[in-house]
């Protein structure tokens, strides 16, 4: 077997992938206890739905390091190696350092009990190295489902975000949009505020009934207002644990921005990274409007409707995996055929011209 540390971890992580998905906490809270409850000691975002979710987490990554915090984030599946998964201050954790995490990982997994998943594994790993590195914020992106993702170990955390709901999955998270939606909502937790996107109505009704069940203070943000190249920030509504509504200021309603990512829901998945930035500074988070204007400039998330050139061409790449993704990935196609058919270079967001 070659000796470098990243095709061990492949052959490693590979043990694990036989054993598939399989959805619950009891393994991964058993595994992380053995190693001291890393989770514990990392205060997170935690970010779940259908779609949105990897831009959410990369715009928040991008302004927190851009206000002089140490920022963890956790994305999952990876583009190219397991690296990308886990990133400190926008450095995908290296090879040297996921192989020796694993190894104490491994060394902390009960051999008489049932084996973790590889994604529980990974997780594990996620949660052992930002502890250590002492990061002061993760944001942590749900794999599958939330209630019973092994993300959802931690219990305390700092924003939850539900970034929309649409028919994915269903032979693990139910047959319907309000089954998938309970799965969803599973990461709110009591007291703990959340950020929620646009929902159908099936899924809406039962996000806002776990709300209540719970405790959840809650933001419901609008799509930012489409300004070509940059959008603005037009707030939403805040309901209190109860419900009803909230008449709480937000002072960065109405904040123009730059806006790096392509496509019309960029508006959307913007906004409720901007949103969550709200109520963290509720909580006493320094986080200054210069930051997050320059954090949303500097957001990268490769492989999302992203330009590249290769051998002279101009290719466009996207992950669309689902018919909600396919659709966005259409309507961003479909604006640069209007574009060329009307000569126009637009810039706009829902409908830019590739770069030349």
């Amino acid at each position: 077997m070659d000796n470098h540390p990243l095709a061990q971890v492949e052959h490693r992580l590979g043990h694990y992938g036989r054993f598939g998905v399989e959805l619950g906490l009891e393994r991964i809270q058993r595994l992380l206890a053995a190693l001291g409850n890393p989770q514990q000691r990392v205060p997170i975002i935690h970010v779940a739905g259908t779609n949105g979710k990897g831009s959410v987490c990369a715009y928040l990554g991008s302004i927190l390091g851009a206000a002089g915090y140490r920022v963890g984030v956790y994305t999952s599946p990876h583009l190219v190696s397991w690296c990308d998964r886990i990133s400190l201050n926008q450095q995908p954790i290296s090879p040297a350092d996921l192989l020796n995490t694993l190894d104490d990982v491994e060394a902390a997994i009960d051999p008489t009990e049932a084996t973790p998943t590889q994604f529980e594994v990974v997780t594990a790993v996620m949660w052992l190295y930002f502890a250590r590195a002492s990061v002061g914020i993760a944001v942590i992106e749900v794999g599958l489902g939330g209630r019973l993702d092994a993300t959802n170990a931690c219990d305390r955390p700092l924003v939850t975000v539900i970034t929309s709901l649409s028919l994915e999955h269903w032979q693990r998270l139910g047959p319907t949009l309000a089954h998938i939606a309970g799965e969803k909502a599973g990461i709110l937790k009591p007291n703990c505020p959340a950020v929620i996107g646009p929902l159908p109505e099936e899924a809406r009704q039962v996000v806002a009934q776990r709300l209540l069940a719970v405790g959840c203070p809650s933001l419901w943000p609008e799509p930012a207002i489409d300004l070509g190249d940059r959008a603005q920030y037009r707030g939403g509504k805040r309901l209190s644990v109860s419900g009803t509504p909230l008449d709480a200021p937000d002072a960065l309603v109405g904040l123009t921005y730059p806006l790096p990512l392509l496509g019309s829901h960029q508006r959307v998945n913007s906004a409720l990274a901007i949103a969550a930035l709200t109520l963290l500074r509720s909580q006493g988070w320094d986080i200054p409007v210069e930051a997050i204007l320059e954090g949303l400039a500097q957001t990268r998330w490769p492989g999302r409707l992203e330009w590249v050139r290769w051998q002279g061409h101009l290719l466009l790449i996207d992950g669309a995996h689902n018919p909600a993704a396919a659709e966005a990935l259409r309507g961003y196609v479909d604006g640069l055929v209007r574009s060329e058919e009307q000569g126009v270079r637009s810039q706009q967001s829902g409908s830019p011209s590739p770069p030349a």
